[in-house]
């Protein structure tokens, strides 16, 4: 054999080894062990859906560890959308979202009498019906996300962003089966910052993991504190919380700047002292619901809370213990929020998830991460950046939130001269409107959820729902 001859079939034998170990590789992957759940603990008979947990490190180096719960679309899981689902915070735990949000499980806070365990029951309007969820622990510190050395939970927020690309490259790569399903990124409350991070994050890195990403999606979105904080007084006139006394001389004295510390001046400081004497024992997550407490079993020294959600609670009002939860009336939706920490912090249901022991003590729904830092000032060059380069973006707000409200919302929206494309107009569930929605060029969408709360879809899951169903499918148009 000549020596051309026996170059080339070197050169085959080369290839098809090559091939061969990318496919056992791949293989491999797919075939590792996968902690399929079919039931949990307080469930009865298997779960109605498929559901699987785990773990993705993200930083070798400190042993970051971000912990998931995946679900599969109810609906038709190798066609429809796969959405990675950060829950606000920062540092509030996936599992909220899940069983509170637009997860398929829900407690039983009406049948639940204070003795035995708590009941979980199948939630029929949950987003898994059109689509597969991957709900994630992050930023690490959060729920059951770990790092084996204490360096690992130090981490900003747009280290953060490419901790979740990397999350989902490596996910994708043990779960090949998705990789051509639209890529959504959604959140709520602080995630307003951390899902366009993420998005922008992922398109610029197109070639790396295989992530088709179509656009992403955010609910009553921290976004720029100038309007964050700005919209506040005017959607309390608007609601009816202030009187038109207390907003002109509020509007006087402060010229339109609600936002300054210290204000401006002492009429204006009066003003705004006046307005937080009105509206103090509001609940700022849904300004028609009861104010309840806080939702954690331990004194507000713990730092528990969401220190960015609109679930903040003046400090007027008395925290209850997790024992006291029975006090409360039905309809404080505290009531469950208590009941997640006596479910996840059971060890039957640690040893279901695949918790490993000793990577985290007490589970919190939400936590103070001490170590993480807020270098985004505003995420608004981040939406501008993104739907500029053709990425979709769905903007919603429930119409009820006083912390993170539709009136700031619309105010950033604005800033960035996006033309008008279908002014605003209701849009409609079940024949009746739903909200209200505004259409803007490189497809951009506003929209109302009308009776929402700080996470919409916790307050009218029927109309979020198919206001994703639609969004997802419809190019955009709700």
């Amino acid at each position: 054999m000549d020596m051309a001859k026996l170059l080339l079939l070197l050169l085959v034998v080369l290839a098809v080894t090559a091939s061969s170990s990318r496919c056992a590789t791949a293989a491999a992957a797919a075939a590792r062990v996968r902690n399929t759940i079919t039931h949990v603990k307080g469930f009865d008979g298997p779960l109605p859906f498929s559901m699987e947990t785990g773990y993705v490190e993200v930083d070798e180096a400190h042993g970051a560890e971000l912990f998931y719960y995946f679900i599969q679309s109810e609906r038709s899981p190798r066609e429809d959308p796969l959405i990675l689902w950060i829950t606000g915070g920062p540092g509030c735990s996936a599992l909220s979202g899940l069983l509170f949000e637009i997860g398929p499980l829900k407690f039983d806070v009406a049948g639940y009498t204070g003795q035995g365990f708590p009941r979980l029951v199948y939630f029929e309007d949950s987003w898994t019906r059109v689509s597969n969820v991957i709900f994630l622990d992050a930023p690490v510190g959060t729920g059951f996300s770990y790092a084996r050395e204490e360096q690992g939970l130090s981490v900003s927020l747009t280290g953060t962003g490419r901790q979740l690309r990397v999350f989902l490259q490596r996910w994708m790569a043990e779960h090949p089966e998705f990789t051509d399903n639209p890529l959504y990124i959604g959140g709520d409350s602080y995630s307003g910052y951390t899902v366009p991070v993420a998005a922008l994050e992922i398109a610029n890195h197109p070639n790396q993991g295989g992530l088709n990403l179509k656009g992403y999606l955010v609910g009553n979105a921290a976004t720029d504190n100038k309007y964050d904080a700005g919209g506040k007084v005017p959607f309390m006139h608007g609601m009816g919380l202030i009187s038109d006394e207390l907003y002109e001389a509020a509007q006087r004295s402060c010229d339109g700047d609600f936002v300054t510390t210290p204000p401006r001046n002492a009429q204006c400081a009066n003003a705004l002292q006046d307005i937080t004497e009105a509206t103090w024992a509001i609940n700022s997550a849904h300004i028609l619901e009861p104010q309840c407490g806080f939702a954690a079993p331990r004194p507000p020294t713990t730092q528990t809370a969401d220190v960015f959600s609109a679930r903040r609670r003046s400090a007027r009002m008395l925290v209850r213990d997790h024992q006291d939860m029975l006090r409360l009336p039905v309809e404080c939706r505290d009531n469950g929020y208590r009941m997640s920490y006596t479910w996840a912090d059971d060890a039957e249901v640690r040893e279901t998830l695949g918790i490993r022991e000793g990577s985290v003590g007490a589970w919190s729904r939400c936590t103070w991460l001490t170590h993480f830092r807020h270098d985004v000032p505003s995420a608004i060059p981040y939406h501008r950046n993104l739907t500029q380069s053709g990425y979709r973006g769905l903007v919603y707000n429930g119409d009820h939130d006083m912390g993170m409200t539709f009136v700031g919302t619309q105010a950033w929206i604005r800033t960035l001269g996006y033309p008008v494309v279908a002014p605003w107009r209701p849009w409609y569930a079940n024949r009746q409107v739903a909200g209200y929605t505004t259409e803007y060029a490189y497809n951009l969408t506003f929209a109302t959820v009308k009776g929402g709360g700080h996470t919409a879809p916790e307050y009218r899951p029927k109309e979020c729902l198919a206001m994703l169903d639609r969004w997802t499918s419809n190019d955009g148009r709700l």
